[in-house]
C-alpha cells in the first residue's frame, strides 16, 4: 500500500476497538479495487466524541464506522441521518458529503444478507433476541419488518429492553412482544426457533463467559452469534454440543462491511458481493 498526498482516509470509532477485523475487511477490499485509500481504527471514548467529529470534519475523512458505544450517542451530533437509520434508531456508517456528515445504518441489511446467504427465513418464526443495545436495535427492527410472529427481548437492563421493544412495536403492531433477563424465566425454551446474541458476553476479555443457559431449547434451533472474534465463541461452543445449528459473526461483520463501502464510494452491490468469498478466506486466519 503506498500511501501519499492523495491517499483517503476511513475508519472505525468505538471504545474498545483492539480487536476489530475492520481494518484488514476495508484495507484488502482497496487493495483488490485497486482504490487509494486507507482505513484506521481510533479507540474514542464518550466523553471525546463531539470533538473527534469535528476534527474528521477538518481532516477531510471521507467516511467512518460506528461500533459499541457510540451507535446510539453519535446521532446527536450527526448534520443528518438516514431514513434506515432513522427508523432503526442507531448509526453504524457515516458518509462525509461535503462537510456534512450523514449517517446511516448497515446493521440490519448486513445481518439480513447473512441469513439469506445461509437459507435461513424470518418470517412467522419465533426469536429469542439477547442484548438491546446498537446492534441489536438494527437486528430487532430488521425481524419485524421481516414477519417474525414473536420476539423475546432478554437483557440484563430491563428498561433497555422495555425501550427496544416500544420502538419495535411502534414499527409493527403484529409482532408479539416480551421482555426479560438473562435468566430467561419468561420464555419457553421449546418455543424458541432462533436465538440471537448482540451482547458483548464472549467477546475479549469475557471469551469464557456465556450469556444464557443454552440447553433445554428444540433440537431444530438456530444459535446465531453476532461476535466473530473469536469465530466460535463459548456459546456456539456449547449450542453445538448441544447439537444446535450456529452462525458467527462473520459473514455479518462483512456483509455489512461492504454496504458500507456501497455508501461511501457508490459501488454496486453486485460489484462488492463478489469479494465476499475472498474476505471470508483472510479473515477466517484472523478470528481463529
Amino acid at each position: 500500500m503506498v500511501i501519499n498526498w492523495n491517499t483517503d482516509l476511513f475508519c472505525l470509532i468505538g471504545h474498545p476497538v483492539s480487536k476489530t477485523l475492520s481494518p484488514i475487511i476495508h484495507n484488502k477490499f482497496f487493495e483488490l479495487i485497486n482504490k487509494n485509500s486507507i482505513y484506521l481504527a481510533f479507540d474514542i471514548e464518550k466523553d471525546n466524541l463531539f470533538d473527534v467529529l469535528k476534527t474528521f470534519k477538518a481532516m477531510n475523512v471521507k467516511g467512518f464506522n460506528v461500533t459499541i458505544p457510540h451507535k446510539i450517542e453519535i446521532m446527536d451530533y450527526l448534520d443528518s441521518i438516514s431514513e434506515e437509520a432513522k427508523l432503526i434508531g442507531a448509526v453504524n456508517t457515516v458518509k462525509n458529503e461535503n462537510g456534512q456528515l450523514v449517517g446511516y445504518n448497515t446493521d440490519g441489511i448486513g445481518f439480513l444478507k447473512s441469513l439469506t446467504d445461509n437459507n435461513i427465513k424470518i418470517k412467522d418464526k419465533t426469536i429469542l433476541l439477547l442484548g438491546a443495545g446498537g446492534a441489536a436495535y438494527a437486528i430487532g427492527v430488521t425481524l419485524s419488518l421481516e414477519g417474525a410472529s414473536k420476539i423475546y427481548i432478554n437483557n440484563r437492563s430491563i428498561e433497555n429492553s422495555n425501550n427496544l421493544a416500544k420502538k419495535i412495536k411502534s414499527l409493527n403492531k403484529n409482532v408479539y412482544l416480551e421482555v426479560g433477563d438473562l435468566s430467561l424465566n419468561n420464555i419457553n425454551k421449546l418455543d424458541v426457533d432462533i436465538i440471537i446474541n448482540t451482547t458483548s458476553i464472549g467477546m475479549y476479555p469475557k471469551i469464557e463467559m456465556v450469556p444464557i443457559e443454552i440447553s433445554g431449547f428444540s433440537q431444530n434451533i438456530l444459535v446465531y452469534d453476532i461476535i466473530y472474534k473469536p469465530n466460535k465463541t463459548k456459546l456456539l461452543i456449547e449450542a453445538e454440543m448441544e447439537g444446535y445449528r450456529t452462525i458467527s459473526g462473520l459473514s455479518m461483520l462483512i456483509n455489512q462491511a461492504l454496504y458500507s463501502q456501497k455508501i461511501w464510494n457508490g459501488f454496486e452491490l453486485e460489484e462488492i458481493q463478489r469479494y465476499v468469498k475472498e474476505l471470508e478466506g483472510i479473515l477466517t486466519y484472523h478470528v481463529e
